[in-house]
């Protein structure tokens, strides 16, 4: 940067050396303002492309050297594994007493278990024809019922009380 400062000012002295050495008195008495105009726009013109090319390269160096590398591996599942589970437990069967003892109604029971799926508001509202604001709706009361305040939560403790798989 020194060095690029100090052939600027050199240049600069140079050419105002170059005015005074040919004593252009009547065109630089004429025309001063106009030629120490022109000096300063070519300078800071000169200057501005400069620096606008050192700007933009550092961006670009810094650009390929950052690189953003995504791994992805395949992992295998062996097909008998959940063969195996599902032999080991017994087939889920509906807490209905806990159902009614909180007071979940069907449609807030079948829209809890779209959530345990883990599908979106509006998954659900398509998959049951209704619209995202019933679903809404259908969560919230579910997730008062169950004293629950996220999804996570609520699910979570479907599972406890027999409510979902």
């Amino acid at each position: 940067m020194r060095r690029h400062v100090v052939i600027f000012g050199l240049v600069g002295g140079l050419l105002i050396a170059i005015l005074q050495y040919t004593e252009y008195r009547f065109v630089v008495i004429e025309h001063s303002i106009e030629l120490y105009g022109a000096l300063v726009a070519i300078l800071f013109a000169a200057f501005g492309i400069w620096l606008g090319l050192r700007i933009t390269r550092s961006r670009e160096t810094i650009r390929e050297t950052v690189r953003e590398t995504v791994v992805v591996k395949e992992v295998l599942v062996p097909a008998e594994a959940p063969a195996l589970v599902a032999s080991n437990t017994a087939p889920f069967a509906l807490n209905t007493a806990q159902q009614q003892t909180l007071g979940i109604t069907a449609r807030e029971l079948e829209v809890l278990t779209l959530v345990a799926r883990g599908l979106s508001n509006r998954e659900i509202a398509t998959h049951l024809f209704v619209s995202e604001n019933t679903v809404k709706t259908h969560c919230a009361r579910a997730f008062d019922k169950l004293g629950a305040a996220r999804r996570t939560q609520a699910v979570q403790r479907g599972k406890e009380l027999g409510l979902l798989p």
